[in-house]
Protein backbone atom coordinates (compact mmCIF):
# COMPACT_ATOMS: atom_id res chain seq x y z
CA UNK A 1 0.00 0.00 0.00
CA UNK A 2 2.91 2.41 0.73
CA UNK A 3 4.32 1.72 -2.35
CA UNK A 4 0.87 2.27 -4.23
CA UNK A 5 0.53 5.92 -2.50
CA UNK A 6 4.20 6.97 -3.12
CA UNK A 7 3.76 6.14 -7.10
CA UNK A 8 0.64 7.72 -7.28
CA UNK A 9 2.68 11.00 -6.28
CA UNK A 10 4.95 10.66 -8.85
CA UNK A 11 4.89 13.13 -11.84
CA UNK A 12 4.57 11.71 -14.60
CA UNK A 13 7.20 12.97 -17.13
CA UNK A 14 8.16 12.56 -20.45
CA UNK A 15 12.16 14.00 -21.28
CA UNK A 16 14.49 14.20 -24.16
CA UNK A 17 17.94 13.74 -22.78
CA UNK A 18 20.33 15.52 -25.60
CA UNK A 19 23.26 14.99 -25.68
CA UNK A 20 26.67 17.00 -26.91
CA UNK A 21 28.65 15.05 -29.70
CA UNK A 22 30.82 18.12 -30.95
CA UNK A 23 34.48 17.09 -31.53
CA UNK A 24 34.89 18.99 -28.35
CA UNK A 25 33.94 16.15 -26.67
CA UNK A 26 36.90 14.33 -27.35
CA UNK A 27 38.44 16.13 -24.82
CA UNK A 28 39.85 13.99 -21.55
CA UNK A 29 39.12 16.69 -18.82
CA UNK A 30 36.36 14.44 -17.40
CA UNK A 31 37.92 11.06 -17.68
CA UNK A 32 37.98 8.52 -20.12
CA UNK A 33 36.37 11.55 -22.18
CA UNK A 34 34.14 13.69 -22.29
CA UNK A 35 31.76 12.31 -24.16
CA UNK A 36 31.76 8.99 -22.24
CA UNK A 37 31.84 10.74 -19.08
CA UNK A 38 28.21 12.59 -20.28
CA UNK A 39 27.28 9.15 -21.76
CA UNK A 40 27.22 7.12 -18.39
CA UNK A 41 25.38 9.81 -16.91
CA UNK A 42 22.59 10.11 -19.25
CA UNK A 43 22.49 6.72 -18.71
CA UNK A 44 22.22 6.13 -15.30
CA UNK A 45 19.16 9.36 -15.24
CA UNK A 46 17.76 7.26 -18.04
CA UNK A 47 17.65 4.57 -15.91
CA UNK A 48 16.32 6.54 -12.74
CA UNK A 49 13.47 8.03 -14.57
CA UNK A 50 12.14 4.89 -16.07
CA UNK A 51 12.27 3.73 -12.19
CA UNK A 52 10.63 7.04 -10.19
CA UNK A 53 7.39 6.32 -12.34
CA UNK A 54 6.97 2.93 -14.95
CA UNK A 55 4.50 5.26 -16.88
CA UNK A 56 7.54 7.66 -17.59
CA UNK A 57 9.48 7.88 -21.19
CA UNK A 58 13.08 9.00 -22.02
CA UNK A 59 14.10 10.07 -25.43
CA UNK A 60 17.64 10.90 -26.61
CA UNK A 61 18.56 13.61 -28.91
CA UNK A 62 22.12 14.32 -30.03
CA UNK A 63 23.15 18.21 -30.43
CA UNK A 64 25.93 18.14 -33.01
CA UNK A 65 26.35 16.82 -36.62
CA UNK A 66 25.13 18.52 -39.84
CA UNK A 67 21.57 18.60 -37.65
CA UNK A 68 20.57 18.18 -34.27
CA UNK A 69 18.74 14.20 -34.57
CA UNK A 70 16.22 12.45 -32.32
CA UNK A 71 17.98 9.20 -31.79
CA UNK A 72 15.22 7.29 -29.74
CA UNK A 73 11.95 8.87 -29.12
CA UNK A 74 10.30 8.63 -25.60
CA UNK A 75 10.00 5.41 -24.63
CA UNK A 76 10.14 3.16 -21.79
CA UNK A 77 12.66 0.46 -23.24
CA UNK A 78 15.66 1.51 -21.50
CA UNK A 79 17.72 -1.23 -23.91
CA UNK A 80 16.74 1.62 -26.69
CA UNK A 81 17.79 4.19 -24.62
CA UNK A 82 21.73 2.37 -23.58
CA UNK A 83 22.15 1.54 -27.22
CA UNK A 84 21.55 4.37 -28.86
CA UNK A 85 24.02 6.47 -26.33
CA UNK A 86 26.47 3.61 -27.03
CA UNK A 87 26.53 4.29 -30.62
CA UNK A 88 26.61 8.24 -30.81
CA UNK A 89 29.59 9.39 -32.86
CA UNK A 90 31.06 13.15 -32.65
CA UNK A 91 30.35 15.54 -35.38
CA UNK A 92 30.82 19.52 -35.50
CA UNK A 93 29.71 21.84 -33.21
CA UNK A 94 26.51 21.79 -31.28
CA UNK A 95 23.38 23.88 -32.33
CA UNK A 96 21.66 24.62 -29.52
CA UNK A 97 18.41 26.56 -30.51
CA UNK A 98 17.54 23.77 -33.28
CA UNK A 99 18.65 21.25 -31.33
CA UNK A 100 16.05 22.33 -28.33
CA UNK A 101 13.38 23.03 -30.54
CA UNK A 102 13.50 19.32 -31.79
CA UNK A 103 13.63 18.25 -28.74
CA UNK A 104 10.05 20.17 -27.74
CA UNK A 105 9.00 18.66 -31.30
CA UNK A 106 9.49 14.76 -29.88
CA UNK A 107 8.03 15.77 -26.69
CA UNK A 108 4.59 16.90 -28.52
CA UNK A 109 4.31 13.64 -30.06
CA UNK A 110 4.36 11.87 -26.99
CA UNK A 111 2.48 9.30 -26.67
CA UNK A 112 0.92 10.10 -23.58
CA UNK A 113 -0.33 13.32 -23.00
CA UNK A 114 -0.45 13.57 -19.82
CA UNK A 115 3.28 13.30 -19.21
CA UNK A 116 4.73 16.72 -18.07
CA UNK A 117 7.71 17.73 -20.80
CA UNK A 118 11.02 18.08 -19.97
CA UNK A 119 14.39 18.16 -21.84
CA UNK A 120 17.92 17.39 -20.21
CA UNK A 121 20.51 19.29 -22.09
CA UNK A 122 24.84 18.16 -21.30
CA UNK A 123 26.59 21.05 -22.90
CA UNK A 124 30.49 20.51 -23.28
CA UNK A 125 31.29 22.60 -25.50
CA UNK A 126 31.37 26.56 -26.62
CA UNK A 127 27.77 27.45 -27.55
CA UNK A 128 27.67 29.52 -31.07
CA UNK A 129 24.63 31.11 -31.02
CA UNK A 130 24.25 34.36 -29.11
CA UNK A 131 22.23 34.86 -26.36
CA UNK A 132 19.34 36.56 -27.36
CA UNK A 133 19.03 33.41 -29.61
CA UNK A 134 18.98 31.18 -26.41
CA UNK A 135 16.66 33.33 -24.82
CA UNK A 136 14.26 33.32 -27.60
CA UNK A 137 14.02 29.60 -27.90
CA UNK A 138 13.89 29.74 -23.68
CA UNK A 139 10.65 32.06 -23.82
CA UNK A 140 8.26 29.57 -26.33
CA UNK A 141 9.37 26.86 -24.57
CA UNK A 142 8.18 28.24 -21.07
CA UNK A 143 5.22 29.48 -22.62
CA UNK A 144 4.77 25.39 -23.43
CA UNK A 145 5.26 24.50 -19.61
CA UNK A 146 8.54 22.81 -21.04
CA UNK A 147 10.51 22.27 -18.29
CA UNK A 148 14.74 22.07 -18.79
CA UNK A 149 17.62 21.03 -17.27
CA UNK A 150 20.75 21.85 -18.22
CA UNK A 151 24.51 19.98 -17.20
CA UNK A 152 27.17 22.57 -18.00
CA UNK A 153 30.78 21.15 -18.18
CA UNK A 154 34.04 21.33 -19.89
CA UNK A 155 33.67 24.98 -21.29
CA UNK A 156 31.81 26.10 -18.27
CA UNK A 157 33.08 30.18 -18.39
CA UNK A 158 32.68 30.28 -21.79
CA UNK A 159 28.59 29.36 -21.68
CA UNK A 160 28.23 30.62 -18.34
CA UNK A 161 26.45 33.70 -19.31
CA UNK A 162 24.39 32.61 -22.31
CA UNK A 163 23.10 29.63 -20.09
CA UNK A 164 21.88 32.03 -17.43
CA UNK A 165 20.38 34.27 -19.31
CA UNK A 166 18.31 31.05 -20.98
CA UNK A 167 17.59 29.37 -17.48
CA UNK A 168 16.00 32.77 -16.69
CA UNK A 169 14.03 32.95 -19.73
CA UNK A 170 12.93 29.42 -19.37
CA UNK A 171 12.12 28.78 -15.57
CA UNK A 172 8.39 28.77 -14.37
CA UNK A 173 8.00 28.12 -10.75
CA UNK A 174 11.61 26.41 -10.47
CA UNK A 175 10.43 23.81 -12.89
CA UNK A 176 13.91 24.13 -14.30
CA UNK A 177 17.52 23.63 -13.13
CA UNK A 178 21.33 24.47 -14.03
CA UNK A 179 24.30 22.42 -12.56
CA UNK A 180 28.00 23.12 -13.14
CA UNK A 181 30.43 19.85 -13.25
CA UNK A 182 33.86 21.21 -12.96
CA UNK A 183 36.65 19.38 -15.04
CA UNK A 184 38.15 16.72 -12.88
CA UNK A 185 34.49 15.62 -11.59
CA UNK A 186 32.46 12.54 -12.34
CA UNK A 187 29.36 13.84 -13.79
CA UNK A 188 27.05 10.96 -12.74
CA UNK A 189 28.36 11.39 -9.28
CA UNK A 190 27.88 15.12 -9.11
CA UNK A 191 24.74 15.32 -10.35
CA UNK A 192 23.19 12.13 -7.63
CA UNK A 193 22.69 14.97 -5.52
CA UNK A 194 21.55 17.27 -7.62
CA UNK A 195 17.82 18.43 -8.60
CA UNK A 196 18.09 17.09 -11.86
CA UNK A 197 18.29 13.34 -10.18
CA UNK A 198 16.38 14.14 -7.04
CA UNK A 199 13.02 15.67 -8.61
CA UNK A 200 11.78 17.23 -5.07
CA UNK A 201 8.29 18.41 -6.52
CA UNK A 202 8.16 14.61 -7.66
CA UNK A 203 9.01 13.38 -4.37
CA UNK A 204 11.25 11.21 -6.16
CA UNK A 205 13.79 10.95 -3.23
CA UNK A 206 12.69 7.82 -2.29
CA UNK A 207 12.06 6.40 -5.63
CA UNK A 208 14.35 7.61 -8.85
CA UNK A 209 16.73 9.28 -6.37
CA UNK A 210 17.52 5.90 -4.43
CA UNK A 211 17.36 3.53 -7.90
CA UNK A 212 20.07 6.24 -9.01
CA UNK A 213 22.13 6.06 -6.07
CA UNK A 214 21.89 2.55 -6.27
CA UNK A 215 22.57 2.20 -9.89
CA UNK A 216 25.48 4.90 -9.41
CA UNK A 217 26.81 3.08 -6.55
CA UNK A 218 26.66 -0.53 -8.72
CA UNK A 219 28.23 1.70 -11.88
CA UNK A 220 31.39 2.66 -9.80
CA UNK A 221 32.04 -0.44 -8.29
CA UNK A 222 31.69 -2.54 -12.02
CA UNK A 223 34.14 0.59 -12.90
CA UNK A 224 37.08 -0.25 -10.24
CA UNK A 225 36.25 -3.88 -11.57
CA UNK A 226 34.36 -5.40 -8.11
CA UNK A 227 31.39 -7.33 -7.71
CA UNK A 228 28.90 -5.07 -6.73
CA UNK A 229 26.98 -7.35 -4.47
CA UNK A 230 23.71 -6.36 -5.51
CA UNK A 231 21.04 -8.91 -6.42
CA UNK A 232 19.17 -6.32 -8.85
CA UNK A 233 16.19 -8.76 -7.67
CA UNK A 234 13.77 -5.55 -7.83
CA UNK A 235 15.63 -4.06 -11.01
CA UNK A 236 16.63 -6.84 -12.92
CA UNK A 237 15.98 -5.20 -16.55
CA UNK A 238 18.17 -2.12 -15.28
CA UNK A 239 20.53 -3.99 -13.25
CA UNK A 240 21.08 -6.30 -16.73
CA UNK A 241 21.44 -2.96 -18.61
CA UNK A 242 23.98 -1.42 -16.43
CA UNK A 243 26.03 -4.41 -16.56
CA UNK A 244 26.05 -4.56 -20.61
CA UNK A 245 26.69 -0.82 -20.90
CA UNK A 246 29.67 -1.17 -17.82
CA UNK A 247 31.25 -4.14 -19.85
CA UNK A 248 31.23 -2.30 -23.14
CA UNK A 249 33.06 0.52 -21.31
CA UNK A 250 35.45 -1.34 -19.56
CA UNK A 251 36.26 -3.26 -23.03
CA UNK A 252 36.51 0.18 -24.72
CA UNK A 253 38.77 1.28 -22.15
CA UNK A 254 41.01 -1.38 -22.52
CA UNK A 255 41.18 -0.54 -26.21
CA UNK A 256 42.01 2.65 -25.88
CA UNK A 257 44.78 1.90 -23.39
CA UNK A 258 46.40 -0.48 -25.79
CA UNK A 259 46.06 2.05 -28.53
CA UNK A 260 47.73 4.59 -26.75
CA UNK A 261 50.48 2.32 -25.49
CA UNK A 262 51.58 1.55 -29.67
CA UNK A 263 51.52 5.04 -30.55
CA UNK A 264 48.26 5.54 -31.56
CA UNK A 265 45.61 8.38 -31.00
CA UNK A 266 43.71 7.69 -28.13
CA UNK A 267 40.81 10.04 -28.86
CA UNK A 268 40.26 7.94 -32.04
CA UNK A 269 39.34 5.13 -29.50
CA UNK A 270 36.16 6.38 -28.15
CA UNK A 271 34.07 6.40 -30.93
CA UNK A 272 32.47 3.31 -30.63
Amino acid sequence: PEQVVRNAAMVLEATILCIDNSEYVRNSDYLPTRLQAEADAVNLLAGAKTQSNPENSVGVLSLAGKVPRVLVTPTDDLGQVLNSVHGITMAGSINFPTGVQVAHLALKHRQNKHQRMRIVLFIGSPIPDDAAALVSVGKKLRKCNVAVDVVSFGDIDVNAEKLDAFMTAVNKNNNSNLVSVPPGMVLADVLLSTPIFQDGESGAGGGSGFAAAAAAGASHAAMQGFDTGMDGGDDPALMLALRVSLEEERARQEAQAAATTEGGEGGDAVEG
